[in-house]
């Protein structure tokens, strides 16, 4: 599913996936049994959907999903931060929260409404990439996609689905608690991507310059304050996930990406949905409500 100029290419040409390092170039055309389509309306009911648009572009084609779906149609969401359907099939913490909207991700509960929780399967993203150019992709680092039911069940379909990414050249094990792999990696997001966007730097500057980085360690106790008292824990040390984000190098962050390029960006999902999560449970975090002030009014000025 693409648009414009994106799609234009793909359908001439294929779509391209630049590997790194010595690999070699990839190329999906529609002769590969692949069809590139402006709109879900032409395809037919699929058994497995790969949501991988941003959080806050679900609601534009929500009604239409349901367009493609069967009885046993399941969905794998790929988005960042806190899904719209964290609180769905919930028993890690609070049980008062079961079933409550995250109104920052899905203000009125809308997808939650209109998309079945029986449907979902969690994922988290590590690969990083971006577009060089209309139909061809950049993959920078990483292979590992961790797949989850929404209640920790180890079921005979997401062990399918965790074969096929396998079988695909893709590390993806399957977690008995996907919400505590969703905030590890959001552990970091919610720190990197908004100081990165506002000071234009990329991850190894943020993490290695000093006032950056103690910055981003008091964005990451507030988030991991408020992950525990949701029932997730960090299952690494929090210098470790701050060294392995210097690590990945001069890589720009896609928060920074899209400032840089004028599109909407996902403070919401990586922040604002931290910040909804906090008043829930009673934690204080002042960095967090800090930095999430300076991105909305950068949005607002831009």
């Amino acid at each position: 599913l693409a648009r414009g100029a994106h799609l234009a290419a793909m359908k001439a040409d294929g779509l391209r996936l630049v590997q790194s390092g010595d690999a070699p170039t990839l190329c999906v055309t529609e002769s590969h049994r692949c069809a590139f389509v402006s709109a879900l309306s032409d395809l037919p009911p699929q058994d497995l959907i790969f949501l991988a648009i941003k959080e806050h572009q679900i609601p534009a084609i929500a009604d239409e999903l349901n367009a493609i779906v069967n009885d046993s149609t399941v969905f794998v969401t790929l988005q960042n931060g806190i899904p719209w359907w964290y609180f769905q099939r919930y028993s890690q913490g609070p049980s008062e929260l079961c079933d409550r909207a995250v109104h920052s991700v899905d203000p009125g509960g809308k997808l939650a409404a209109k998309i079945d929780s029986r449907r979902i399967i969690g994922c988290v993203v590590y690969p990083a990439g971006h577009i060089v150019e209309p139909g061809v992709v950049k993959h920078e680092e990483g292979v590992r996609f961790p797949v989850g039911e929404l209640d920790g069940e180890r079921t005979e379909r997401i062990q399918r689905i965790s074969a096929l990414l396998v079988a695909a050249g893709f590390k993806s094990p399957v977690l008995d608690d996907i919400r505590a792999e969703l905030w590890l990696k959001l552990w970091g997001s919610c720190a990197f991507n908004p100081i990165s966007a506002l000071c234009h730097a990329t991850l190894k500057t943020l993490c290695t310059f000093k006032q950056s980085r103690e910055l981003a360690t008091e964005m990451m106790k507030e988030a991991e304050r408020v992950a525990n008292a949701l029932g997730a824990k960090m299952r690494v040390p929090l210098e470790r996930r701050l060294d392995g984000a210097a690590k990945v190098g001069h890589h720009k962050t896609s928060m920074l990406a899209d400032v840089e390029a004028g599109r909407k960006t996902e403070i919401e999902a990586l922040l604002g949905s931290v910040l909804e999560l906090a008043e829930l449970v009673s934690v204080s975090a002042p960095s967090l409500r800090a930095v999430y002030a300076l991105m909305k009014l950068l949005e607002h000025v831009a």
